[in-house]
């Protein structure tokens, strides 16, 4: 029917995405790299104080983290003051861009990306073991003393860890030096994955930018604030103000009924489950109605498929619960995730078919890319954020030089493998497309690698050895997928476009914006327990989420799967079912350019950001589809500031009452994507 379809399809999600702001030409500055380095310290110690201390509010969790963006809009606001008594003093838009892409990598590392998994999850298994679940006798045998700061021969609650979660007694020290040697050998693997997500940054960015041109709907505001710096446009716009004056009001409003409670809430979050009382319907899983002004503004920016396709699919899933019900299937749930199993496995499908999908129309670049990594074709990636040689012999690399850290640990080799291709090739590569084709402000999937495994072999036949030490790799890298930092590189690598700063530049940009907030999150993350006691800070991160993996194993230390019977035929039939529609949506996908349902809505659909997410994106879609019908693109053109200026005053609020907290104890509201 079409000439060459996907081309068109590619034209269309093109003329959909926002229009380019024009930015001129800059390269990174000292100063820039000075200021960003002194704000990505500032924001994960914000980060920690907020999302630990505080614990009601989360900044730094999120694909477009609040804490990040708050930053940006600080720096804006002096630079424009200095402007005035010193017109040296102002900084350019690509500084700013600078400034901003560290700070955006500060705040997913020290967040839910790395840091505040990592420190509570190295005191968990110490802890939290009892004569119930007996942790001492299952899992501290397994764990080499290197890994964890307490003795793992002493089953009594030790000083390290009594400390930790009550603080230290009065004129007693922090026991750092119990600390040094975990920190320092976790810190390889760490620096490891990072790497590995910098080189498959570069293999794919010139296929999903300069390509397929995703949209970037993350990266297209810091881009129009930098821009603003010279053009003076983003500020000044009536319709900007207009949006961002939705949620300061709602918000406002909100944290004034925390101070009086006799003042009327605004709620922007409503449980139909608590509603759906009678059968079939109160055995649906959670779902809830969520206003989030800022996830309507960037979904506003998305094509109207992958908008429609969010909701659609996730809607679709509580049809086929529903539908279950009905037959009196067995529904067993997802280990440690929200989902049904049977809607967990096409998920696992789903993604399986999806990275499939990428390879076959990315096969061309790849070609190029693996023809220039062994010599055999001469190309020039001088303009890549790394030479392609150096990214795909380093992906490999610190693939295997993490696989022996494992094996060193304890874990079998070929398991270690498994685990890091998987997460990296499949559960990275797809969570990123997320963000760059879907917008998604919050990243987290429905499975691991050992849902796969289960699938074809007992889990309990791994031995203790490999269990211990998939607790703990499963807890800090393949679960809680939020803050995952593979997406801020890639944004990042999306403004040093718009910015047209060099991408090679930005390699010891986004180096130096993770490492100091490793050194600073890390510190503050032991500190703080240590002077206010972990019980008394976020329950989820210093106690609940540690713990889960740990718990998920337990049962396999026994002989015998407590997998359901259920769950038996259910996995391998729903992960065929997830395979066979993804690749059907794909497909359709390419032939036809009208066609209007998305795969990665699809895959996204059991996840929690699904949950979170479905109804601010259906807001998003209606009123992009009304504007697109009756405006045309004049018509959203003119209102794209005003979403954008949801965004503005959402996370600015966000950050607003953070500040107020710490300098004046002000409680904060609850944000629809806490």
């Amino acid at each position: 029917m079409a000439v060459n379809p996907t081309a068109v399809k590619q034209k269309k999600d093109a003329v959909e995405a926002s229009p380019e702001p024009q930015i001129t030409p800059g390269n990174a500055s000292r100063r820039a790299i000075l200021i960003g380095s002194v704000a990505s310290l500032a924001t994960a110690y914000l980060v920690t104080q907020a999302e630990m201390v505080i614990s009601s509010i989360k900044i730094g969790f999120l694909q477009f983290p609040p804490a990040a963006f708050g930053m940006l809009l600080l720096i804006t606001l002096l630079s424009r003051g200095l402007h005035k008594l010193y017109k040296k003093w102002q900084l350019s838009s690509s500084d700013l861009i600078v400034i901003y892409c560290m700070c955006l990598i500060s705040a997913m590392v020290s967040s839910h990306g790395i840091v505040e998994k990592w420190i509570p999850l190295l005191v968990a298994p110490g802890y939290f073991a009892n004569s119930a679940n007996n942790w001492h006798s299952l899992f501290n045998p397994f764990i080499q003393q290197r890994l964890v700061p307490f003795d793992v021969n002493d089953p009594n609650k030790q000083a390290v860890l009594q400390d930790y979660f009550s603080k230290v007694p009065r004129g007693s020290a922090i026991p750092w030096g119990a600390w040094i040697l975990p920190l320092l050998n976790w810190g390889i693997l760490i620096v490891l994955v990072l790497t590995a997500f910098l080189c498959l940054t570069a293999i794919l960015r010139k296929q999903w930018v300069d390509n397929e041109k995703l949209a970037f709907p993350l990266a297209q505001l810091p881009l129009e604030i930098a821009a603003d710096q010279e053009t003076g446009g983003f500020f000044s716009n009536g319709f900007m103000w207009l949006g961002a004056s939705i949620p300061i009001v709602v918000f406002g409003i909100k944290g004034l009924h925390h101070i009086y409670p006799t003042m009327p809430d605004i709620p922007l979050d409503i449980s139909i489950s608590q509603y759906l009382t009678t059968a079939p319907y109160n055995a649906l899983s959670y779902t809830e109605i969520a206003i989030s002004f800022a996830a309507i503004g960037f979904f506003f920016l998305l094509p109207t498929d992958v908008t429609f396709s969010i909701w659609f699919f996730f809607i679709l899933t509580r049809l086929e619960e529903l539908a279950a019900i009905s037959y009196n299937m067995d529904m067993p749930a997802m280990p440690i995730y929200p989902p049904k199993l049977f809607v967990g496995y096409q998920t696992v499908g789903a993604y399986v078919a999806l990275v499939g999908y990428f390879l076959w129309i990315a096969r061309p670049h790849l070609a190029t890319v693996w023809a220039a990594a062994v010599g055999k074709k001469k190309v020039d990636d001088s303009q890549e954020v790394l030479p392609y040689r150096f990214a795909v012999w380093g992906l490999i690399g610190c693939i295997l030089a993490s696989s022996i850290w494992l094996w060193t640990m304890g874990m079998s080799l070929w398991l270690a493998l498994g685990e890091l291709v998987c997460f990296l090739g499949i559960t990275a590569v797809v969570m990123t497309r997320c963000t760059a084709e879907a917008g998604l402000l919050m990243t987290e999937t429905t499975f691991r690698p050992i849902d796969i495994y289960r699938m074809v072999a007992p889990i309990h036949a791994l031995g203790h050895q490999n269990l211990t030490m998939l607790a703990f790799f499963d807890n800090l890298f393949l679960r809680d997928q939020r803050g995952l930092v593979m997406t801020g590189m890639l944004d990042s690598m999306r403004m040093s476009d718009g910015a047209k700063i060099k991408r090679r530049s930005f390699v010891g940009i986004i180096a130096l914006g993770a490492i100091l907030s490793l050194i600073i999150a890390t510190w503050a993350n032991i500190y703080l327990p240590y002077h206010i006691g972990a019980a008394r800070m976020d329950p989820w991160m210093e106690q609940q989420s540690p713990q889960q993996t740990f718990s998920d194993y337990q049962p396999y230390f026994q002989i015998g799967s407590p997998i359901a019977a259920a769950s038996q035929w259910q996995m391998p039939t729903f992960f065929t079912v997830g395979v066979v529609v993804t690749v059907f949506l794909s497909a359709m996908r390419t032939a036809f350019f009208w066609w209007p349902l998305h795969p990665l809505g699809y895959a996204l659909s059991g996840s929690w950001a699904t949950v979170d997410f479905w109804f601010s994106c259906m807001i998003a879609w209606a009123l992009k589809s009304l504007t697109l019908r009756y405006g045309g693109m004049k018509s959203y053109t003119k209102l794209r500031p005003f979403f954008l200026g949801m965004v503005v005053g959402e996370f600015g609020m966000a950050v607003l009452f953070v500040l107020l907290n710490i300098l004046f104890k002000f409680p904060p509201p609850e944000f629809p994507w806490d």
